[in-house]
């Protein structure tokens, strides 16, 4: 999928909703242990019961290439089921892969060619050459990890260089490889405060915004876009405090977007009485 067809996907759907294939045998519901393939049926019903809310599906292969054979199975199996929906979904491979050109050459052939998935996620930290292969893919995405959502993003990716931070860095220094037209950035819900200093050094790029929910990150949703949301999923989500009442909103965090976001823009009037975009 190029950069077109996903933006039309994004105002076609009005979401960006991407959900986590993060299968894991010791929580999904008992009865489909049941069945051959429980994974695989898993994945299977909540794509059916998501696909027309969701721009694309993000399979962790770690929970995969754990169950061995049987993993690789049940995701060749997902990525099967998906393929009919090829223009209406995204696919991300979450494999934070990066090595030396030729293996990461490899890498590139069993997610791109072998899978058919359209992005990859890449970790950066061995440079340009262990990134390079996986942009030799036309329409296929590098998702790079920018600033991560998890507590050990601390230890390294916030370090002051002398240039800014690493995670700084790594961004500026990426978009020398890659347009915008093949790369994306992986940006933790759990930074906000680092989001205007992140768009600002990457103004065009699309990013990939994991840690909503039980890392920490958060979404504001009104009222009137909760009550379309299936009840069952609402009653899931308050149970394991995931939804909860926020305080009224008096302010927004990027002034000017309604120019160039692709989603409706609200404006949102504070207690001043002062309209703020």
């Amino acid at each position: 999928m190029n950069r077109s067809g996903l933006f039309q996907l994004i105002k076609k759907k009005q979401s960006f909703l991407c959900i986590g294939l993060d299968t894991d045998l010791s929580l999904i519901p008992p009865h489909l242990l049941k069945l051959q393939d429980p994974v695989f049926e898993f994945n299977k019903a909540i794509i059916d019961a998501t696909h027309d809310l969701c721009i694309g599906y993000k399979p962790n292969l770690a929970f995969y290439e754990s169950m061995g054979l049987k993993g690789w199975e049940s995701l060749e199996k997902t990525m099967q089921y998906l393929a009919p929906f090829k223009n209406e979904l995204f696919t991300i491979a979450d494999a934070k892969r990066g090595d030396i050109g030729n293996t990461s050459k490899m890498y590139a052939k069993a997610f791109f060619e072998n899978f058919d998935f359209d992005s990859v996620t890449v970790a950066p930290y061995m440079g340009e050459d262990s990134v390079t292969p996986f942009l030799s893919y036309e329409n296929k995405w590098v998702i790079l990890l920018g600033l991560t959502s998890n507590k050990g993003s601390n230890d390294f990716q916030f370090l002051e260089t002398g240039n800014g931070k690493l995670y700084e860095n790594v961004i500026r220094k990426a978009q020398q490889w890659a347009s915008p037209d093949q790369l994306m950035f992986v940006v933790g819900a759990t930074h906000p405060e680092e989001f205007k200093n992140i768009r600002a050094l990457a103004p065009d790029y699309f990013f990939l915004v994991p840690g909503v929910g039980a890392q920490g990150g958060a979404v504001l949703v009104n009222a009137a876009e909760l009550a379309q949301w299936p009840a069952a999923a609402v009653a899931a989500l308050k149970k394991q405090k995931l939804l909860t009442r926020s305080s009224p909103a008096t302010s927004a965090v990027c002034p000017g977007c309604e120019n160039v976001c692709v989603m409706p823009v609200h404006t949102l009037v504070p207690a001043n009485g002062q309209a703020a975009s």
